[in-house]
């Protein structure tokens, strides 16, 4: 059977035909039986949401989660890959209710929450098949028929499980707190939502240096005066002023009274803040001056207030003083309202910027909200009474401002919650500032640039709002799960040391509570007393319970009637559903009879997904194996994105942590985003958006996939460029196809099937030894690499030795060992080594590029029949045979390989072309170890570079003058001050120095009277040209080329010239290699005398049995090249 061939490279091709060969063979179900009893290799699915497309960063995320399942399967684990669906939560409700054009104001009103979840669970699912094809198409081998569903009752009960082990081991709470909220999305969230990605984002917002009005009774007397004083308080959130019902300053903080005019009123005004911050808050229209009389000179133009400082006072000496409510529009707090608008203390009150003293309204901020409870007697927080005898703050969950507060009330505190197109052109905080301006209340209103966050989802900003929620006691088990974090293997390192330990470690406590419909709901149940609480942990339980409370007349059916416990059948599961439509039905009985309801709120969406380790075998009420034995938790792998560090990572760790103990994963990947070519963020709206279908259908998954990998290390940001996949499609792929297809070539010619045994290595010549020395070398460094999750590093390493070691330079320096001579022990030995190059370079790229690795492996394989694996990918990983390795004879080829290069550079830069032979090339060696080393290689050299003769020389110092310099950009961060020193010992080395450094690669040296150590890094060294000569140097290796040309030398260049040119007609005409043929040529008189000079040379390489020259060769072509012109006709000989 002989070697496939090919007309050209296709990769997408290559991609269809053997994912179709996969689908046959069922070769992904294969990889993993075949492996059973093996160790396993437990693997994570971060599972997406199907109401979304997935884009290209999607291709790179998948891409690193096969490459290390697809490499521990051939090192003989067991990989089961279970696909999952992220079926809940913000994503797919704003979807909807965008879809259906409606707001969460209309679900349970225009529309039923059924109706509303019903339309939930058609869209969610909605592009499954366009991610199952994604799947396919770019190589990601997971189990998509078995996937976990977020949404189905089994993932859904064990969540509740999970849910309950929190509330019996104390670590479940409610708590009325101020938490994140996202208005648009009319829910709360967690800290840890907040600190996604972009989440704070860079805005100008108006802000107010307000001036809130003592009553003078409750002044110290120091400060007393005829002039009332005024407290000055900055914010960056106007419209939280008219909630204002304390004012904070710090004990310990000196502040000053001064006197000064209003910059708006120009009213004369006494006003207090911190002495830090004078400077800087009078800083630009305002001049100090020494006595009161000086006030007088102020013109009422704005410019050049006077202010004098008039008294200075401790922050403790101002507490207890009350002030007028600054927006008098505003209703009283309900609750203890004698108790508010006075000044308390608070240590968290800095003198980084504002006034010292801090606005605080409790209802909208959670330092505030502390410190007024801390305060004696407490300061009450803005709340009022709605319609339904319910205290609310002024601002609704809408985002707007009640109707108590007159002509602001119904408008959004902040404009971007306004539709499209409606927001009106002062927001509230421009109208509220203006108005305090008016009343002289405003003394400084300024445009301000500051970071703030928005909502993840909806990218419209948070606000601060005191919610009813429940909690998970993360902050209790701080150390616990910092010491677990502790062992896990992060790519990048920093990763988990620094975003994610330090998040850790200073972590709030996590809410759960989501004010939504579509979601898992709180199993739990309350009295409305809040004296009973029972949190449901199964559908048995739960079923128990709604049975009691039927007996007890609190509802009249149980709609689990008909499900039996222990039975885990699809059919008996498949007719439950648990969301909120149904259980919100359910009314329980208390242990004395009273009614319980469920808590209204859903569980937050992240807590399903950090619940599918479990969940996803419905854990614990089946598969309690995989969990409790280790089967399958923890996971050995996950990888997502870095926006998970504070989304999936953490809430896989904080259960995992809680609920066992336990890490939830050993090693995580967490890789960088997919920006555009210019390192912009990708996006529709930009237009700089990559579609993966059509970069998968123009250059085929496995180029995509390794230039992702291997562009860029998978932690780091990716530049993505379509044209960077096509230099790697014609660099790596293209030379690792024209290998093959060399080597298929001959192969096929000698009748090569690897039936002989293999030619021991000692008999092979040391052109084989070398390269399986590298690839040996390659594969316990490639092994290494995959093992410590550095693909990157790994893909370099492949591709290095594909284009430089095996095509440069074995296939250049052995290529006529395959198509020259008989088919012998010399022959064999290459044929076998080739062979065993390119089959093992399909098992390392295997990881990366699936589907020509696959393809190169089944041609060699399914000719030779040496393994019998029907895939690559159920293949074994290769071993790294130490007898192989000899790393004394890689040195030596890399010296040569060196050499070669600086000659050819040499060429280049004389712009000699490598076909005209050049007479000698000299070369100084250091000692004798390198000059025997160079002798060995000589040959090969004069080969590679095309020249007569290689000269060693012992001593090049009378031949090849050095010339020696600084390098200042290692010299200057190493010595600073003392560089021109160094430099002035540098400049001044001798020539043996300079020999030490270039042999030793660094040299000793005294500075000042102080020893060191001079690196090779830290000098350049160059050689000067000689006449007749070109010298080139590089790391120690100094060459000096003949560039003279003799009349025999430009006659064999030209036969040379001449003979690629009849070689690239044969392969156009379609000869076959074999083939001999006759040449008719044209009269040109340089041609005919270089031609007859190497007659024998020309004749043999071309297998050309008679060459003839005419006058006229009208039947030919024209041939041209340097000077030569002339009219050719080739045809085989007969």
């Amino acid at each position: 059977m002989a070697f496939p061939s090919y007309k050209n490279l296709n990769l997408v091709a290559v991609s269809k035909d053997i994912q179709t060969y996969w689908e046959n063979a069922m070769t992904f179900e294969a990889s993993v039986s075949t492996r059973e009893g093996r160790p396993p290799y437990i693997f994570f699915e971060g599972p997406p949401s199907a109401n979304g497309l997935p884009g290209i960063h999607h291709v790179m995320g998948r891409a690193i989660k096969d490459i290390f399942c697809r490499y521990k399967t051939q090192k003989g684990f067991q990989v089961k890959r279970k696909a999952g669906w992220d079926t809940h939560g913000l994503p797919v409700e704003l979807g909807v209710e965008k879809e259906l054009g409606i707001s969460k104001e209309d679900i349970g009103t225009t529309i039923s929450v059924d109706q509303y979840n019903a339309a939930c669970r058609e869209a969610v699912m909605r592009y499954t098949d366009v991610w199952s094809d994604l799947t396919k198409k770019m190589g990601y081998w997971v189990d998509m028929d078995e996937a976990y569903i977020t949404y189905t009752p089994k993932y859904m009960e064990s969540v509740w499980w999970l849910l309950k082990q929190l509330y019996d081991k104390n670590l479940i709470y409610k708590g009325y707190t101020i938490q994140p909220y996202s208005p648009k999305a009319g829910t709360g969230l967690s800290s840890h939502e907040l600190n996604q990605p972009g989440c704070y984002q860079d805005v100008t917002d108006t802000t107010v240096t307000a001036q809130f009005e003592t009553h003078k009774e409750t002044l110290p007397k120091q400060l007393q005066d005829v002039l009332p004083l005024h407290i000055l308080a900055w914010t960056t959130t106007p419209w939280t002023l008219p909630s204002n019902t304390a004012l904070t300053v710090g004990p310990s903080i000196e502040y000053m009274v001064i006197h000064t005019f209003n910059r708006y009123t120009h009213l004369p005004i006494r006003v207090l803040l911190a002495k830090d911050l004078v400077k800087k808050v009078f800083g630009k229209v305002f001049q100090q001056v020494e006595a009161l009389d000086d006030l007088q000179s102020y013109k009422k133009n704005g410019k050049n207030i006077p202010y004098l400082i008039t008294d200075r006072i401790l922050g403790a000496d101002l507490v207890g003083i009350r002030y007028k409510q600054l927006w008098t529009d505003a209703p009283l707090p309900h609750n203890n309202p004698k108790n508010a608008f006075r000044v308390i203390a608070g240590d968290f009150v800095t003198t980084d910027d504002g006034t010292g003293i801090v606005h605080t309204a409790p209802t909208f901020g959670a330092d505030d909200a502390m410190a007024a409870k801390q305060a004696t007697p407490e300061v009450p927080p803005m709340l009022v009474l709605d319609e339904n005898e319910q205290l609310v703050p002024l601002v609704d969950l809408q985002g707007r401002f009640r109707k108590e507060l007159g002509p602001l009330g119904g408008k959004y505190v902040k404009n971007e919650y306004y539709e499209d197109g409606q927001a009106p052109d002062k927001s509230v905080d421009v109208e509220i500032a203006i108005r305090l301006k008016e009343e002289n209340k405003a003394f400084t209103v300024e445009k301000y640039v500051h970071s703030y966050p928005n909502c993840w989802r909806t990218d419209k900003p948070v606000l601060y709002y005191p919610l009813d929620s429940w909690f998970v006691k993360v902050s209790d088990k701080k150390e616990q799960l910092v010491a677990l974090n502790n062992s896990i293997n992060w790519k990048p390192k920093s990763t988990g040391e620094g975003r994610f330990g330090n998040w850790l470690a200073n972590a709030n406590d996590w809410n759960l509570s989501r004010s939504r419909f579509w979601g898992i709901p709180l199993p739990i149940w309350r009295t409305e007393d809040k004296s009973e609480t029972k949190v449901i942990g199964s559908i048995e339980e739960l079923k128990v319970e709604v049975d009691r409370a039927v007996e007890a007349g609190l509802i009249d059916t149980n709609p689990f009637a008909d499900f039996m416990p222990g039975d885990m059948r699809p059919e008996n599961y498949d007719t439950l559903d648990l969301h909120k439509n149904v259980v919100d039905k359910l009314i329980l009985v208390g242990q004395h009879g009273e009614a319980m309801y469920r808590e209204n709120d859903l569980i937050d969406v992240w807590f399903d997904s950090g619940s599918m380790p479990y969940a996803q075998w419905h854990y614990p009420f089946e598969h309690k194996e995989k969990i409790d034995e280790g089967l399958d938790f923890p996971a050995d792998f996950i990888a997502e994105g870095v926006d998970q560090t504070r989304g999936w990572f953490y809430t896989l760790h904080v259960i995992g942590g809680l609920v066992f103990d336990n890490i939830a994963f050993k090693n995580v990947v967490s890789n960088g985003l997919v920006l555009d070519k210019n390192g912009q963020k990708m996006s529709k709206r930009l237009g700089n958006a990559v579609d993966p279908f059509e970069t998968l259908e123009t250059y085929g998954a496995d180029a995509t996939r390794w230039y992702m990998i291997s562009n860029a290390n998978p932690w780091d940001n990716l530049k993505f460029d379509v044209e960077g996949i096509g230099e790697v499609r014609r660099k790596f792929f293209g030379t690792l196809y024209n290998t093959y297809s060399f080597f298929s070539l001959y192969a096929n010619i000698d009748d090569f099937t690897y039936a002989e045994d293999d030619i021991p290595l000692d008999k092979r010549p040391e052109i084989d030894r070398w390269i399986l020395s590298e690839l040996h070398t390659l594969i316990e460094k490639v092994d290494a690499q995959y093992h410590n999750y550095e693909p990157t590093k790994a893909a370099r390493m492949i591709s290095s030795f594909v284009i430089e070691d095996l095509s440069n330079w074995y296939v250049r320096l052995s290529r006529r060992r395959f198509w020259k001579g008989t088919y012998e022990a010399d022959k064999i030995a290459a044929y076998q080594t080739l062979y065993t190059c390119l089959i093992s370079v399909a098992k390392l790229m295997a990881p990366i590029a699936p589907f020509y690795a696959d393809r190169l492996y089944q041609d060699l394989d399914k000719t030779t029949s040496k393994e019998q694996y029907a895939s690559v990918h159920l293949a074994y990983f290769p071993d790294a045979l130490k007898d192989f390795i000899d790393p004394a004879l890689e040195q030596k080829m890399q010296r040569a390989q060196r050499i070669v290069s600086l000659i050819l550079s040499i060429r280049k830069k004389e712009k000699i072309k490598v076909r005209q032979p050049l007479q000698r090339v000299l070369i100084p060696a250091l000692d004798h170890n390198e000059k025997q080393a160079i002798e060995e290689v000589s040959d090969l050299i004069a080969a590679e570079v095309n020249v007569k003769t290689i000269e060693i020389l012992d001593d090049a110092s009378s031949i090849l003058v050095k010339e020696i310099k600084p390098n200042f950009k290692t010299l200057g961060p190493r010595f600073g001050k003392e560089m021109k020193a160094v430099s002035e010992v540098i400049v001044g080395l001798s020539e043996v120095q300079i020999q030490t450094i270039e042999r030793e690669g660094s040299l000793p040296i005294e500075i000042n009277g102080k020893n060191t150590i001079l690196d090779a890094s830290d000098l350049i060294i160059q050689s000067k040209d000689i006449a007749g000569w070109s010298v080139a140097s590089e790391q120690g290796v100094t060459v000096a080329l003949d560039c003279s040309l003799t009349e025999d030398l430009l006659l064999e260049g030209i036969a040379r010239e001449f003979v690629n040119r009849v070689q690239n007609l044969r392969k156009d005409m379609d000869f076959e290699v074999t083939d001999t043929i006759s040449l008719t040529l044209k009269h040109d008189k340089r041609l005919v005398d270089a031609i007859q000079a190497n007659k024998s040379y020309v004749t043999s390489e071309v297998l050309a049995k008679n060459i003839v020259f005419v006058e006229s060769n009208s039947d030919g072509e024209p041939l041209s090249f340097d000077d030569i012109k002339t009219v050719i006709r080739l045809e085989k000989a007969k």
